[in-house]
């Protein structure tokens, strides 16, 4: 159902940090001065001075508007650490983010900038940039991938494409690193100008996804969606102690994603403790062999263990579907070795799915 966010947010300025621009018209809907919002699956109802659940999104007058030109995270990654495993192997991803995120999980791995909006200090640590110097930041440090990531993407759609469509003009891969609570009309939306969609699947109940913030069904359908829109898609479950490492939440969660495609990348990460989840151990590894078998038990082609460089044996690395030769060899964030052909097994000849070339 749609958030209606009646309740006063406090002064414009302290929902809104940074720049803003109108929202794109695919992205809300007006009924009388009330926008509703479409850029995530809340799908927030909100009145004129008021702010939606992400704390950035903001009704002026009746119209919607949105975080836009600036940046308060932008460096260069390993594509790997995103993670996207089945992406340009060894390239370098220039990650940018904003601020904000419409959910609240006390277990959040970017809480300084995800949770930070919901006060008002974090001003400070933005920087205005504009599409372009993103773009050429990107061509500059040889990165042939562009990423939102660091906050919740879906909330900064509307900046994110901009960026992606100059992006396009150079033949730079686009995606997201998402908690995938997205509306059926932000994947139309994005599709045109994005490539790799790397969505979270935190649990498989939707009481664990309402302690989040959000529900279970829609995450579920964004899968869908991404997968049938032809993004790129990799799923990442992070295995929390005591929230979603029962065997039967794992098998849950891998049966889910093989009946999508046995050909998803699912990386299974360990968890430390962190933000305001403290009270229990980081993920021990037996918990994420747990999860390694269930992926592969419910036909899951592709399994990946990660948080646990050089730990978890084998399960780094990226092996032929067909006849099991070794194709990718890493090491935490780093290919150590790049045996593919053209995307194809060079012992057999079995194309592996991913996006090899840009």
């Amino acid at each position: 159902m749609p958030q209606d966010n009646n309740k006063s947010s406090g002064k414009e300025k302290g929902l809104f940090p940074g720049p803003v621009a109108r929202a794109a018209q695919a992205l809300y809907r007006l009924e009388g001065d009330v926008a509703q919002c479409l850029a995530c699956a809340h799908q927030c109802r909100i009145k004129p001075g008021r702010g939606g659940v992400c704390g950035v999104r903001l009704n002026r007058d009746g119209v919607l508007y949105a975080p836009d030109g600036y940046v308060a995270g932008l460096q260069v990654d390993p594509i790997e650490k995103k993670p996207f495993y089945h992406v340009l192997p060894g390239a370098n991803a220039l990650s940018f983010g904003m601020l904000g995120c419409n959910f609240h999980c006390d277990f959040c791995q970017n809480w300084i900038s995800s949770q930070m909006p919901r006060a008002e200090e974090q001003v400070s640590g933005i920087r205005a940039v504009s599409a372009d110097r993103i773009v050429n930041t990107a061509r500059e440090q040889d990165a042939p991938i562009i990423v939102s990531t660091y906050n919740e993407p879906l909330i900064t759609a509307d900046w994110a494409a901009r960026i992606f469509e100059k992006a396009k003009e150079h033949n730079l891969l686009c995606g997201f690193v998402s908690n995938g609570f997205a509306s059926e009309e932000v994947v139309r939306f994005l599709r045109p100008v994005m490539d790799l969609f790397k969505i979270d699947l935190k649990c498989f109940t939707d009481d664990g996804y309402r302690s989040l913030g959000g529900r279970l069904q829609p995450v579920l359908d964004a899968i869908e969606r991404a997968v049938a829109a032809g993004f790129w898609v990799e799923v990442v479950t992070l295995v929390v102690p005591e929230f979603n490492d029962s065997a039967r939440e794992l098998s849950g969660i891998a049966t889910f994603i093989a009946g999508v495609s046995p050909d998803i990348p699912w990386h299974v990460t360990a968890f430390y403790p962190t933000y305001k989840m403290t009270d229990r151990g980081p993920t021990a590894l037996r918990q994420l062999d747990r999860a390694y078998d269930a992926g592969k038990s419910a036909g899951l082609r592709y399994v990946y263990a990660g948080n646990m460089a050089g730990r978890v044996a084998n399960r780094e690395h990226t092996y032929c579907h067909h006849c099991n030769a070794l194709l990718i060899e890493r090491v935490g964030f780093h290919v150590q070795k790049n045996r593919l052909d053209n995307g194809k097994c060079p012992e057999c000849g079995a194309a592996i799915p991913g996006k090899w070339t840009s």
